[in-house]
C-alpha cells in the first residue's frame, strides 16, 4: 500500500464533540476523573496571590523539591505541561551530542505528544512496534531500529505499566544512547522496587486532570543527571544561561515554566499520593477480578513480575484480532462509561503523521491495538458500586 495512508481508527464521527463531552459530563456516571481543589491547595493558592507573584516562584521551587523527596529522583525540573517537559527533555539532547534531524526511538503505539515532543525539538521520531502482552514498546525490535544517526531512546510506560528496562538500559548503554521514560502515566509505579523514570537518564510526567497527581496543568522532568537538570532549566526558560534573568541565551529554549498557582494544587495531590494510589489500585485489582469471566473475550493488563502497575486507567484489548472495538465502545458511552480508544499506531492510523509517508501494516501490533482497543477511568473519586456498574454493563453487552 502507499506510504502515509493511514489506516483508520474506528469511527467515532457519532459520538460527541470533545466540547460537547465537556457540556454534558454529567451523564457519564464512569468518567476519566476531575480536579477537587482542598484546603491545603486553597492556602497555596492564597499565599501566591498574596504575594503578588503567581508565575514561577516559590510554589514551583516547593513542588519540584517534594516530588524529588517522595519518589527519590535527584534533580526535579517542573514545567507547563507534560508534553513540555518532553520537548525540553528532548531538546536538551541537542546539548550532548545530537545535532537537529538526529533520531529518537520511540513506541508506535502512544499518545500524541510523544512524537510532538520529539518534532517540536527537531529531532525525528524513529518508531518501534509494541508488544501485545504489554501495550509496551518491544524491546526485541529496539536494536534493528538503530542507525548511525540514533540518539535517545524514549519508553512509554503505557497506562502506568513499567517496560521492561533492563533489557532497554542493556541495549541503551551499549549503543551509547540516552534513555529517556515517559512516566505520565505512570507516577509511582515500580519494577523490582525501583519506580519508574529512575532507570533512564530523564523522566517525564504529567499532570493533567485524570492523573494521580494533579495540578490541572503541568509537567516534570526528573533526572540524576545534574547537567542534564542545569540543561532542562536553561531550555525551558528561553535558554538562558544559568537561570538567569539577563539576555544571555545559550541555546535554543522556550517557555515551559509550570506558575505558582499549578504548582498549589499539585503540592495538594503530593500530599495526598498515597491515598490516592491505594484507592485507585483498589479499584484496577477489584476491576480484574469483576472482568476476569470475560477474559476469554478481552485481554485485561495484570502486574508482571515484579511490577506495580500505576493505576492510571484501566485498558481493555479484544482478544479477536479482527475485531473492531466500535461497537463496545459506543455501548460503555451510550450506558454512562465515558471511553477513549488506546491511542492506535501513530505514524500509520493518525492523519497528522501523513507527511512522513510511513506505509500501514508497519506496526502490526500497534494497529491491531488501536482497532481493538479502549481504556475507562478508575479514579479515586468513584465507589464500590461504579465498578459493579462496569462489569455489569460489559456483561449486558456480551449477552446482548
Amino acid at each position: 500500500m502507499e506510504g502515509g495512508a493511514p489506516a483508520p481508527l474506528p469511527d467515532k464521527s457519532g459520538l460527541d464533540s470533545c466540547q460537547e463531552k465537556e457540556k454534558n459530563m454529567q451523564k457519564f456516571r464512569v468518567s476519566f476523573g476531575h480536579v477537587e481543589v482542598g484546603e491545603s491547595a486553597r492556602k497555596h493558592l492564597a499565599a501566591a496571590l498574596d504575594r503578588n507573584w503567581v508565575s514561577e516562584g516559590p510554589n514551583v521551587r516547593q513542588f519540584e523539591e517534594n516530588f524529588a523527596r517522595i519518589f527519590g529522583y535527584r534533580h526535579c525540573v517542573a514545567a507547563s505541561s507534560g508534553t513540555d517537559a518532553g520537548l525540553v527533555a528532548n531538546s536538551s539532547l541537542l546539548s550532548r551530542g545530537a545535532q537537529r534531524g538526529d533520531e529518537v526511538i520511540t513506541p508506535a503505539l502512544a499518545f500524541v505528544a510523544t512524537v510532538n515532543c520529539i518534532l517540536a525539538a527537531g529531532l525525528t521520531p524513529k518508531f518501534v512496534d509494541v508488544e501485545l502482552e504489554t501495550l509496551n514498546i518491544n524491546p526485541d525490535l529496539i536494536e534493528a531500529a538503530i542507525t548511525p544517526r540514533t540518539r535517545a531512546i524514549q519508553v512509554v510506560h503505557t497506562m502506568g505499566k513499567p517496560c521492561k528496562m533492563e533489557k532497554i538500559m542493556t541495549i541503551a548503554r551499549k549503543r551509547g544512547l540516552y534513555v529517556i521514560e515517559d512516566c505520565c502515566e505512570a507516577h509511582g509505579a515500580r519494577l523490582n522496587g525501583k519506580v519508574v523514570g529512575s532507570f533512564g537518564d530523564m523522566g517525564l510526567f504529567s499532570f493533567y486532570a485524570a492523573h494521580i497527581i494533579c495540578s490541572g496543568e503541568g509537567g516534570m522532568i526528573c533526572t540524576h543527571d545534574s547537567e542534564f537538570d542545569a540543561l532542562c532549566r536553561s531550555v525551558r526558560s528561553h535558554g538562558r544561561r544559568n537561570g538567569q534573568l539577563y539576555f544571555a541565551f545559550d541555546r535554543c529554549g522556550f517557555n515551559s515554566r509550570m506558575n505558582d498557582l499549578e504548582a498549589a494544587i499539585g503540592l495538594e495531590g503530593l500530599e495526598n499520593f498515597e491515598k490516592t494510589f491505594s484507592v485507585r489500585r483498589r479499584y484496577l485489582l477489584r476491576l480484574h477480578e469483576l472482568l476476569a469471566p470475560f477474559e476469554d473475550r478481552l485481554i485485561l493488563y495484570h502486574d508482571g513480575p515484579g511490577e506495580v502497575v500505576c493505576p492510571h486507567a484501566y485498558p481493555i484489548v479484544l482478544r479477536d484480532e479482527k475485531g473492531n472495538i466500535d461497537d463496545l465502545y459506543r455501548y460503555l458511552e451510550e450506558h454512562g462509561i465515558q471511553c477513549k480508544t488506546l491511542f492506535g499506531s501513530l505514524p500509520t492510523q493518525h492523519q497528522a503523521f501523513n507527511f512522513m509517508k510511513i506505509p500501514r501494516g508497519s506496526f502490526p501490533v500497534s494497529e491491531r491495538i488501536g482497532r481493538t482497543g479502549l481504556h475507562f477511568g478508575v479514579h479515586q473519586y468513584l465507589k464500590d458500586e461504579d465498578l459493579d456498574f462496569v462489569a455489569e454493563t460489559i456483561g449486558k453487552y456480551y449477552s446482548k
